[in-house]
Formats: C-alpha cells, structure tokens, sequence
C-alpha cells in the first residue's frame, strides 16, 4: 500500500544542513501521525534522515531512490511523533 503524504517538501538542490533544516520547520507544521515526504538530492540525506528520525522519535516510514533528468532524486515519507 502506498503512503499518502499530507505535505510534500521540496529539497532538491540543497545540501546538508538544509534538507534537514526545512524538514523540521515542515514537521513542526504537521499533527501526530500526519506525514511528510521530502524530495532530496543531497547523497548524505539518507544518512542524515535516518539519524535526525531517530533523535526525534519520527518514523521514517519509507526510503526511495529515483532518476530525473540524470540526477538522483531521494524521497522520504517521514511520519510525526
């Protein structure tokens, strides 16, 4: 089954620490259980996803890798605490 995302933040070319930076501002937006998918070309986002994730008690729900136009899209579905 899919995830259905309640907002979607666009990251894509931006690099550490921002896709992070704007995660959060996102999710602060976001209730209990709601989700966020996050679309990142920053090759250290899934390190760092997985890490912020567990230091704040979201859960990644789900990790993919895509290609646009010859650059590696990663998505995020990250759900609230």
């Amino acid at each position: 089954m899919a995830i259905s995302a309640d907002n979607t933040l666009d990251a894509r070319g931006l690099n550490c620490p921002m896709p992070i930076i704007k995660a959060k501002k996102e999710m602060d937006k976001l209730s209990s259980g709601q989700v966020l998918e996050v679309l990142a070309t920053d090759p250290g986002s899934a390190a760092d996803f997985k890490g912020w994730t567990k230091q704040t008690g979201h859960t990644l729900e789900e990790e993919n890798q895509k290609n646009e136009n010859g650059k590696t899209v990663f998505q995020f579905f990250i759900r609230h605490k």
